[in-house]
């Protein structure tokens, strides 16, 4: 994307012991050493070493250094390239497959996303943060984390999280009381030390990790979901007894495989299809971004509590098939489920040139969403690049005080028949 923004991508990565294989179609004019980029983001990730034996406390599960990488990629088929873009203008694009894609909102934590899920994805990326800092050196890659916590559904259809009713993690790690800093971490020189016991470990994880996360994490109260934690919550870190055998060496790897932690952990619906290594063209990618920030802009503007908007496609049709959205019974009392489903087809174009313009989704910066979620994260802008733009809300407060006739109305007024199937 860096050298050509306009590269057609669809990429699949498996793994398995001290292999990675990257297989699909990509046409592009950018030069790319495939088995380098390879290398270097299992580096990055941190897995420098591989043992091939199991009872070895020395193994990561992978090194960046010997694992093989198999390479089977060729150009994109041009059945697909002359139905979806050749001789097209830029928004006039069709989607690059049929598909389903949804995006979901709730107003219970300052993000719009259920609580839940956002812990989740939080406590794993605080386990990478204290790993890479050197807090909890004896941390190791592989990892996950679950999350129950007890609702309240209300009578107006929201949800409100009332305590933190257990928490997992499973973490790879160093042998404990045995391994030790210096052999452990590539490229440290400092003084050496000794992993903690187990039951050390245990506890250092539930401080730095758990309750770190939580306190900042923030609910809609303007308090941290901390307060919602206490001697109620069941705990249950590294619950198999130890994970020190990790990584593809444990377990095989597969891009989409875990495709609901990339979005809402099981709230609101998912349409089957993963998000990593497409292009902009791919809808299962770009229409469910933008699904997202359709639902968190009415959530955030006030018009709803809680929202649920599903797209549709056909290959190589520009304009969305069908538009849906479900409220859960949380809309303004002035307003309908049609009324805001009306508010979205004024202020969205959702026809996949007009996303990837919308959420500038054709700059080199996917890579920040291959993990910890794609959404819920806080958008930003590095050197010139805007990174997860999908989470800016748009501000569509001046339809609150709408009622029905005049969402009809401006409806009427706009353009939506250029961007929505009638």
């Amino acid at each position: 994307m860096k050298t050509d923004p306009k590269s057609k991508v669809a990429c699949e990565t498996a793994t398995k012991d001290n292999m990675v294989m990257v297989a699909g179609e990509i046409t592009t004019q950018a030069k790319l050493d495939y088995e380098a980029v390879v290398r270097g983001v299992v580096a990055k990730i941190g897995f420098d070493s591989y043992v091939d034996d199991l009872a070895s406390v020395d193994s990561k599960g992978l090194s960046d250094k010997t694992c093989e990488v198999i390479v089977r990629i060729n150009k994109q088929s041009p059945d697909i390239a002359g139905g979806v873009h050749v001789g097209k203008d830029d928004l006039d694009v069709g989607a690059g497959d049929q598909g389903i894609m949804f995006g979901y909102a709730s107003d219970e934590t300052e993000d719009c996303m259920p609580l839940t899920h956002l812990m989740a994805t939080r406590l794993g990326k605080t386990l990478t943060d204290v790993r890479k800092s050197g807090e909890l050196w004896w941390l190791r890659p592989d990892g996950k984390t679950q999350v129950t916590i007890e609702y309240v559904n209300k009578s107006d259809g929201s949800v409100e999280p009332l305590k933190i009713h257990t928490v997992v993690i499973s973490t790879q790690h160093a042998e404990p009381s045995k391994a030790t800093r210096c052999k452990e971490v590539a490229g440290y020189t400092g003084a050496d030390e000794t992993a903690p016991s187990m039951e050390e470990m245990n506890k250092l994880i539930e401080e730095k990790v758990i309750k770190r996360t939580l306190s900042e994490i923030i609910l809609k109260n303007g308090k941290p979901a901390l307060t919602l934690f206490g001697d109620h919550t069941h705990l249950y870190i590294q619950p198999s007894g130890k994970f020190i055998i990790g990584g593809p060496q444990g377990d095989a790897g597969l891009t989409g495989r875990k495709i609901i932690i990339d979005t809402y952990g099981g709230w609101g619906a998912h349409g089957g299809g993963a998000f990593s290594g497409k292009d902009p063209t791919k809808v299962d990618r770009s229409a469910a971004y933008i699904c997202r920030q359709m639902a968190k802009s009415v959530v955030k503007s006030g018009l709803c509590k809680r929202a649920l908007v599903q797209l549709s496609y056909a290959i190589g049709v520009a304009k969305p098939l069908s538009l849906f959205v479900e409220t859960y019974g949380t809309e303004r009392s002035n307003l309908t489920p049609t009324d805001i489903t009306n508010i979205v087809k004024i202020e969205f174009d959702c026809r996949p040139g007009a996303i990837a313009v919308a959420l500038a989704l054709r700059e080199p910066k996917y890579q920040e969403t291959a993990a910890y979620c794609h959404f819920g994260r806080e958008p930003y802008t590095k050197d010139g690049i805007k990174f997860f733009e999908w989470e800016n809300a748009k501000d569509l407060s001046k339809y609150t005080d709408m009622n029905s006739e005049q969402v009809t109305a401006a409806l009427k007024a706009s353009n939506y028949l250029s961007k929505w199937v009638d």
